[in-house]
C-alpha cells in the first residue's frame, strides 16, 4: 500500500496574506502614503521637499507660502484650488458633529462668511485631492451589495487601489496644507465606505484578518471585485469499500476535458465517485458553494479500505453563500449520500492553518494485510519469520508503481510492531504498526528487492498481496 508521505511544509504567503498587499494600510491611519521607491535617506533629508513645480487648478496656482489648515488662510487657499467638501473636512483639522461632506460644507460656509469674494474665486470642478471619488461611495456600496445578494456574511474587509499619480499629488498637497494628522485619501475612502455600509447594515463588522468577504475597489474604473472567502471543515472519514479513490481522478482518455468523451461518458472522471465528492457534494449543495477542495492526511490506495476512527481531513468549501449551518445536519447529509461507502462521525469548523497541520502530520498507522504464497505448511516458521520484522528499520526504494510521481530515493522506515499473525492454507494475514510513509504492500512482496528486508525475503517465498486495510491512524 502506498501511503503518501507528508511533505515538509515551508512557510509561504498564502492567497489570503497576498490579498492584504492591496488592502488599505491601516484604517483611520494618519500616516502618509509613501512612494514605493522612497528610502529612509529620502525621508530624513534636510532638503526641502518642494522641487519648484507649481500646480495650476482652473487658473489658481498652489501658493506654497500659504499656511496649513486649520488656519483660516489655509482653508481659504485649499477652497480656492477647488477642494471638495469631503476633502475639506478630512484635511481641515476641525472637529464637528457632522461627517464627510456635511462637515466640509460647514467649513466652506464659514470661509465664505470671512471672505465674500472667495466663492467667486473657486473655479475647479474636479477636486485635485480625490478627483470627486467620494461622490461615488454610494455607487461603490451598491455594487458591493449587488454582488453579495443572497450571500451570508458578518465580517468584511475593504481595499482600494488608486492611481499612483493621484496618491502622489494628493500626498504632496495634503502634507503641505493639511492639518496635522489629517487622513490620507485611501484611508479616508475606506472609512467613508465603512460608514455608508454601517448605516444600512449594523450587523457587519470590519476586520483586518480572516474576513468572510474581501472587497477590492479600483479607484480608476470603479470596478468592484468581491471575494467570498472559503470556509473549512475538519473531520475524519472511514472508507468502507474498495475501488474508490480519495479525490477526483481525471479521465485518462480526455484528461478531464469531458467533451464528448466516450470513455468517461462526458464526466471527465476516471471514476464517477470519490471520497471527496461523496463528502463534499452534499455540503456544497447545503452551503450553496461553487466547489470543494479535499486535503487529507495522506491517502490510501484506491483498493484499500480505511477503518477505525478514520483518516483526518480538511474540506475547503469555496465561495459559500451560507456560512452558518448546523454541523449535525451536514453529517447526516454526508452519511446519507455515501451510505455504506464512506461515513463520518463529527465535523468542526476550522481555519486554513488546519490544512498545514493535517498535511504535515507524521502519524504512525496500523494496518492489516493478507497475502498468498506457495507452501505455508510450516506455520511456525512462517509466523517466526513475519514476527522477526517487528522493530526493524527497513530500506525502501521508491516503488515502481509510483516512480512517475515520486523522487527516486531510498527511505528508512521503522516497523514498530507485528501481531495477530494468521495462517490459513496458502494465505497469511497479520497486523502491523509502522512509521508514516511506509509502503506496506512492498513490505510484503519486496517490489523486486527494492524493499529490504521484506516478508518475501523472510519466508523465502514469492508473495502476492490480496488486500490491505488501514486499521487506525494514530493522529490524536
Amino acid at each position: 500500500m502506498a501511503e503518501d508521505e507528508p511533505k515538509a511544509v515551508e512557510p509561504e504567503l498564502d492567497e489570503e496574506d497576498e490579498w492584504q498587499l492591496y488592502a488599505s494600510a491601516g484604517y483611520a491611519s494618519t500616516g502618509f502614503i509613501l512612494d514605493e521607491g522612497a528610502t529612509a535617506e529620502d525621508e530624513n533629508s534636510d532638503e526641502p521637499w518642494f522641487d519648484g513645480d507649481d500646480f495650476d487648478f482652473g487658473g489658481n496656482t498652489v501658493n506654497w507660502d500659504a499656511p496649513p489648515c486649520p488656519a483660516p488662510l489655509g482653508i481659504a487657499h485649499v477652497i480656492k484650488i477647488g477642494i471638495c467638501d469631503y476633502c475639506l473636512h478630512r484635511i481641515g483639522g476641525r472637529r464637528s458633529e457632522e461627517r464627510g461632506a456635511e462637515a466640509g460644507a460647514v467649513l466652506r460656509h464659514e470661509a465664505y462668511a470671512r471672505d465674500e469674494e472667495l466663492q467667486s474665486k473657486t473655479t475647479q470642478d474636479l477636486c485635485p485631492l480625490c478627483e470627486n471619488l467620494f461622490e461615488d461611495i454610494g455607487n461603490i456600496v451598491e455594487r458591493v451589495f449587488d454582488s453579495l445578494s443572497g450571500t451570508d456574511f458578518s465580517t468584511i474587509q475593504f481595499g482600494i487601489h488608486l492611481p499612483k499619480d493621484l496618491i502622489q499629488e494628493e500626498d504632496r498637497i495634503r502634507s503641505r496644507y493639511g492639518a496635522p494628522a489629517s487622513y490620507p485619501l485611501k484611508s479616508a475612502l475606506v472609512e467613508a465606505i465603512h460608514h455608508r455600509i454601517r448605516s444600512s447594515n449594523e450587523e457587519v463588522d470590519f476586520v483586518k484578518e480572516r474576513p468572510d468577504i474581501m472587497v477590492l475597489v479600483d479607484g480608476l474604473t470603479l470596478r468592484v471585485d468581491v471575494d467570498v472567502r472559503p470556509i473549512f471543515l475538519y473531520g475524519r472519514y472511514r472508507k468502507l469499500v474498495r475501488d474508490l479513490p480519495q479525490t477526483r481522478w481525471p479521465c485518462r482518455a480526455c484528461r478531464g476535458r469531458a467533451d464528448d468523451c466516450e470513455s468517461c461518458n462526458g464526466t471527465g472522471l476516471q471514476y464517477p465517485d470519490s471520497v471527496q465528492d461523496l463528502i463534499g457534494e452534499p455540503i456544497r449543495e447545503a452551503l450553496g458553494a461553487d466547489d470543494t477542495s479535499f486535503h487529507g492526511m495522506g491517502r490510501e490506495d484506491i483498493d484499500v479500505r480505511c477503518l477505525g476512527s478514520g483518516r483526518p481531513f480538511v474540506l475547503e468549501v469555496k465561495r459559500p453563500s451560507k456560512r452558518n449551518h448546523p454541523l449535525d445536519d451536514l453529517i447526516c447529509r454526508v452519511n446519507e449520500n455515501a451510505s455504506g461507502r464512506v461515513e463520518i462521525d463529527s465535523f468542526c469548523w476550522c481555519d486554513r492553518s488546519k490544512i498545514h497541520e493535517v498535511k504535515g502530520s507524521r502519524s504512525e498507522k496500523t494496518y492489516t494485510i493478507r497475502f498468498r504464497a506457495d507452501d505455508l505448511a510450516d506455520e511456525e516458521m512462517v509466523t517466526n519469520a513475519i514476527s522477526s520484522l517487528s522493530g526493524v528499520v527497513i530500506d525502501q526504494e521508491t516503488p515502481k508503481r509510483v516512480s512517475h510521481r515520486r523522487a527516486a530515493k531510498t527511505r528508512k522506515r521503522k516497523v514498530v510492531s507485528v501481531d495477530s499473525i494468521l495462517i490459513e492454507g496458502n494465505e497469511a494475514q497479520f497486523s502491523l504498526r509502522c512509521e508514516a510513509g511506509t509502503y506496506i504492500k512492498e513490505l510484503v512482496h519486496s517490489d523486486e528487492g527494492r524493499t529490504k528486508p521484506s516478508v518475501q525475503s523472510a519466508i523465502d517465498r514469492e508473495c502476492e498481496v490480496l488486500w490491505l486495510d488501514v486499521e487506525e491512524i494514530h493522529a490524536d
